[in-house]
C-alpha cells in the first residue's frame, strides 16, 4: 500500500483552504493503523496528531504580529546599545565631574561648619576664694587670640583678649562686700560668643571676728597647776591660734586647747583669723606659782 493512500479521499483541488485540507489529513490519521509507515510511534502519537491540526495554520494577522514585534525588539535592542555607547564616552567622565563636585561641596560645607562653631567657654581662676581687699586680680584660660567679657554679679566689668597661649588678666577689679560671683564668655567675629563659663565666687569682708575668752576671762592670773584649757568663742569657719597652735573649732565656732605652763610668768597670744585674711588677737598673762 502506497503510504500516500487513505490519508485523503479523493485528489485535492486547489481551490481548497489550507483549514480544509488540514481536515482531510486529519481524517487520513484517523484511518490509518497503528505500526503502519504512516503511525510508527503508536496510539499516543495518534492522539495528539488531531489536537495539532485543530490548531490551524496562523493567518496574515498573526504573521503582521510577529513582524511588529520583532521590530520593536531590533529597535529596543538598537536604542539600548546606543545608550551604552553614549554612557561609555561621555557618561563616565560626567559621573567623575559630580564626584568630584560633591567632594568639593562637602568639604566647603566642612570648613563652613568649623568655622561656624564658637569657642569653648573659658575657665576663671582666683588666688582667693575670700578676701580683705577691696581689689581683685581675675585670670583664667581660654582659646588663643579671641576676645574675653568678664561678669560680675551678672554685670560686666570689662573686655579683653587672650594671648597666643590663651591665657588672659583682668587686674583690679573692684569687690562689693559679701559675695561677688564672676562668669565669662568667649567670642570672635566670626564663630559667634561661647557659653557662660562656671561661676567663680569670692568673698570680700573687711571686718575682723569676733573673739572672746572664757578661761581665762581676765587678762592677768595666777595658777598653780601647770595644765591649763584656753576656752573661748569665736566665728565659725575661722581658725584660731593659741601661741602658734591650732584649736580645734566647732560649727558654732566654739574652741578649746589646753596647754602647759612654765614656771612663773607665761604670755599666752590667741588669734582668730577669718578666710578673708581679716584677724583679731588677745593676750593674756598666766604666772605659774608652785
Amino acid at each position: 500500500m502506497n503510504p500516500s493512500q487513505g490519508l485523503v479521499e479523493g485528489p485535492i483541488p486547489s481551490s481548497r483552504s489550507e483549514a480544509e485540507v488540514a481536515q482531510k489529513v486529519e481524517q487520513g490519521f484517523r484511518k490509518a493503523k497503528v505500526g503502519s509507515p504512516i503511525l510508527p510511534f503508536g496510539s499516543k502519537n495518534m492522539k495528539k496528531m488531531p489536537e495539532f491540526f485543530k490548531k490551524g495554520p496562523r493567518s496574515r494577522l498573526n504573521r503582521k504580529e510577529d513582524e511588529e514585534i520583532t521590530k520593536k525588539t531590533i529597535l529596543l535592542g538598537g536604542i539600548t546599545v546606543a545608550l551604552f555607547i553614549l554612557l561609555l564616552l561621555f557618561g563616565l567622565p560626567l559621573l567623575v565631574k559630580l564626584s568630584v563636585l560633591l567632594g568639593n561641596n562637602k568639604k566647603d560645607s566642612g570648613e563652613v561648619m568649623e568655622k561656624l562653631l564658637p569657642p569653648l567657654p573659658p575657665r576663671l581662676t582666683s588666688t582667693f576664694e575670700a578676701t580683705n581687699s577691696a581689689k581683685l586680680t581675675v585670670s583664667g584660660l581660654a582659646e588663643p587670640n579671641v576676645e574675653i567679657e568678664l561678669f560680675k554679679n551678672d554685670i560686666s566689668v570689662g573686655k579683653n583678649n587672650s594671648d597666643e597661649k590663651g591665657l588672659f588678666t583682668f587686674p583690679d577689679i573692684e569687690l562689693e562686700k559679701g559675695g561677688n560671683t564672676f562668669t565669662a564668655i568667649a567670642a570672635k567675629e566670626k564663630e559667634g560668643k561661647s557659653e557662660l563659663s562656671k561661676e567663680l565666687t569670692v568673698i570680700y569682708e573687711d571686718t575682723p571676728p569676733s573673739l572672746e575668752l572664757t578661761n581665762p576671762s581676765e587678762e592677768k592670773l595666777t595658777v598653780d597647776n601647770p595644765d591649763f584649757d584656753i576656752i573661748g568663742k569665736s566665728d565659725p569657719e575661722v581658725s584660731v591660734t593659741v601661741n602658734g597652735k591650732i584649736a580645734l573649732v566647732d560649727s558654732e565656732g566654739n574652741f578649746k586647747l589646753k596647754i602647759q605652763l612654765n614656771t612663773g610668768k607665761n604670755d599666752i597670744e590667741v588669734i582668730a583669723k577669718s578666710q578673708a585674711g581679716n584677724e583679731v588677737r588677745k593676750r593674756v598673762e598666766i604666772i605659774f606659782d608652785i
